[in-house]
């Protein structure tokens, strides 16, 4: 690896910060993943004059993301309450944008039919969208209703019933149960997790042993370079 080979590096690693500065997690996450394949790049290829201190970072950054998401879970095991209201808080923000955006629509409608649920704690988080609140001044044809995406699913029906949530809450709870979902997607999301949570579990645990797999990997070529380097 040359100059111009560690300037693009420490270039990738800028873009990163400033990418973090400006919240942009997408991006971020996608620099971040371009930073460590330059890594990997210059250890394969890289000159040995250089490759030492390649290694290193490598080793560094595969540490700190190990410790990063070993946080995270500690953190999200602590604060699961405060999580769940950021959930709330995160489904009821984007049920009041549900029209403004299409791909969030898509993305909302995507949610409650794998989930099979409606809103974040249930059907009534509805009213907190303009089309389908139940107050009087809603001229909306969707007043008091839900999306489709709410609906139980009819196995005889082939066609998509786009209407079938209209008006859907003006009916008692029994009936509203036959028609919609009434249990709430976080409700849901959380009963799938302890369903799951062997598989998850394992997921995880995969993926951090393939990290401290990396950061041996990366700790045993240090020292076969420093006692080439010794040996010199």
């Amino acid at each position: 690896m040359d100059g111009q080979g560690l300037c693009n590096d420490n270039c990738a690693f800028i873009t990163i910060i400033c990418l973090c500065v400006h919240e942009n997690a997408a991006w971020a996450t996608a620099a971040f993943l371009r930073y460590l394949w330059l890594l990997g790049a210059e250890v394969l290829c890289g000159e040995r004059r250089w490759l030492l201190v390649t290694v290193l970072k490598f080793s560094v950054f595969l540490g700190i993301i190990f410790f990063l998401e070993l946080t995270a879970g500690v953190l999200a095991f602590v604060f699961k309450d405060w999580i769940k209201d950021q959930l709330y808080f995160f489904i009821n923000n984007n049920i009041r944008a549900y029209r403004d955006d299409i791909d969030l629509q898509n993305l909302i409608d995507f949610t409650q039919e794998y989930w099979q649920c409606c809103g974040a704690f249930g059907a009534d988080d509805w009213n907190l969208n303009i089309y389908f609140n139940c107050t009087d001044s809603n001229a909306s044809r969707e007043r008091c209703g839900v999306p489709f995406s709410c609906c139980t699913k009819d196995p005889a029906e082939d066609v998509i019933n786009t209407q079938c949530g209209y008006d859907a809450r003006q009916k008692p709870e029994v009936d509203q149960q036959i028609v919609i979902y009434t249990k709430g997607c976080v409700p849901q999301f959380e009963k799938w997790l302890q369903d799951n949570l062997t598989i998850v579990a394992g997921i995880f645990i995969g993926i951090a042993l393939l990290q401290i797999f990396g950061i041996c990997l990366a700790q045993n070529l240090v020292s076969d370079i420093e006692a080439v380097r010794a040996s010199w």
